[in-house]
């Protein structure tokens, strides 16, 4: 039986701990704050609740598969699931609308040429065929196995061009070239690159195997869990105690520690002599001391970091019943707001997603409770320094946001109780980052590769957005997978089957 430290107690570091309690280790988390679920947080008041971090679950078979791994009670004993249907509904600049249905490839084509017009459906259909092609061509070495040593293996982007558009013919095309060249129709480019966005990731940077994303929400689908998705959080702390392992919150870790080539413990607040002893250390967040922080400095994509902007919004009155759950509402220039947010500037007119669950446990009686999120600028992850230490530069962003989401949620100022804001420098309290990890693409050189879940100092591990196959509910899962499977098979593990 091996001791095994786990740093925080995010989703990807409690996916991690909770399988290798099961392999018969003792297994300690220690969290600096008071409270597990890293990002996947929550914000309560006057009886409403939001999630405050991810709104949705895609690829729940991730999380399946932990819940069977690790006890005999599957996830839906443990959270209610349900498919969002539609999926998303969209609101151009335009005044256009179209929803799509939940995980349905001909619902959707017959909705897009419906709305906007013959042959949207069929080039959208066409369109994530070839997703489909680059989805298949890297799933496993993307997702499932161990991140390979030659990293250049996945630096190849998978996505196949069409031939005869000339994008064969020169570098490595983006994502964006990509949705010029094959969907034509600005608005089928907005579905695109809003989801993108929506990640993270610039779509005129960003290879063009991102094209895997919305390939895996609308094959997949896209699941709400009851009581919000930090009820998920819940369920794995409780799995994770079920299965024996120990919790310290409010304890911080400042250092990893160093013995015979190899980590042997964490270091804790409190001094020197405050160490806990193990054999594996599971970093599933960056701590201040050596070597932790200088390995995810060295390995962080080498891309724009951006974070989340959310305005919990409480609202009189009840919800409508033709209320859609996800309303995508388009920014009026897209080029404007890109050019913006990968700049280091806040947008003038921001995408803005919108989240209005039907779920009565979220607020009292007669109200609804709504979660606006859009994607900002990071800054630094590393200073003190910030977009919003400006007076006023929070709400003045708020009410941009707010403006916009009144295309999705008629009579928004009139029904409006109060607005609780939550910026980057939330995030940065409360996960050690203002940043919001990206999924793990091929693609570009590697540029979009996170970090190894092994590290150069044997013994030390990473799970979690930062570490491979990077950011987002089901990546997190998958992480922890993969670091249990390295320390308890050891070298010789390839991945699940």
């Amino acid at each position: 039986m091996a001791r095994i430290a786990v740093i925080g107690a995010g989703m990807g570091a409690m996916a991690a701990a909770a399988r290798l309690a099961v392999a018969g280790n003792r297994v300690t988390v220690y969290e600096r704050s008071g409270t597990y679920g890293g990002s996947v947080g929550r914000f309560e008041r006057e009886g409403f609740a939001f999630d405050t971090g991810p709104g949705l679950l895609h690829l729940p078979a991730v999380y399946r598969d932990l819940f069977v791994k690790t006890g005999k009670e599957p996830l839906e004993r443990c959270v209610e699931l349900t498919q969002v249907d539609p999926a998303v509904r969209h609101v151009f600049p335009d005044g256009t609308e179209v929803s799509l249905p939940n995980a349905s490839r001909g619902g959707v084509a017959s909705a897009l040429d419906e709305v906007l017009g013959a042959g949207a459906g069929e080039r959208w259909s066409a369109y994530l065929g070839r997703a489909r092609t680059a989805w298949d061509a890297t799933r496993r070495p993307l997702l499932e196995e161990p991140l390979r040593a030659d990293r250049k293996a996945l630096g190849r982007d998978p996505y196949p061009a069409v031939r005869g558009s000339g994008l064969l013919r020169r570098r490595p095309p983006t994502l964006a070239e990509v949705a010029q060249r094959e969907l034509g129709d600005p608005r089928l480019v907005a579905v695109l690159e809003s989801g993108v966005l929506a990640y993270g990731l610039d779509p005129r940077s960003a290879p063009a195997a991102a094209a895997v994303l919305p390939y895996m929400e609308q094959t997949f689908g896209s699941w709400y869990v009851r009581g919000g998705i930090r009820a998920l959080a819940q369920a794995l702390y409780e799995r994770c105690l079920a299965r024996g392992v120990e919790f310290a919150f409010g304890t911080e870790v400042t250092g990893v520690r160093e013995k015979d080539g190899r980590a042997a413990g964490v270091e804790l607040a409190g001094g020197t002599d405050a160490v806990a002893e193990a054999d594996f250390v599971v970093s599933g967040a960056p701590v201040p001391g050596a070597p932790v922080p200088a390995l995810y400095k060295h390995h962080v994509p080498a891309v724009p970091a951006t974070g989340r902007f959310v305005v919990c919004v409480a609202l009189s009155g009840a919800r409508p019943g033709d209320a859609v759950h996800r309303t995508v509402v388009h920014a009026a220039d897209r080029s404007a707001e890109l050019g913006a947010v990968f700049d280091g500037r806040l947008p003038e007119r921001p995408t803005v997603t919108v989240l209005r669950p039907d779920d009565p446990t979220l607020h009292p009686e007669e109200h609804e409770s709504v979660t606006l999120t859009t994607v900002v600028p990071a800054g630094d992850l590393w200073s003190a320094d910030s977009l919003w230490s400006e007076p006023g530069a929070t709400e003045r962003f708020a009410d941009r946001v707010l403006a916009a989401a009144a295309a999705a949620v008629p009579g928004l100022s009139e029904r409006l109780l109060w607005r609780e804001v939550r910026t980057p420098d939330d995030t940065l309290r409360e996960t050690g980052l203002r940043q919001v990890p990206a999924p793990a693409l091929a693609g570009a050189g590697g540029d979009y590769l996170p970090a190894d879940n092994r590290s150069p100092l044997p013994g030390l591990l990473f799970a979690g957005g930062f570490a491979h196959p990077g950011g987002g509910l089901a990546h997190a899962g998958m992480s922890g997978a993969l670091v249990a499977g390295l320390i308890v098979e050891g070298a010789g593990f390839r991945g699940s089957q």
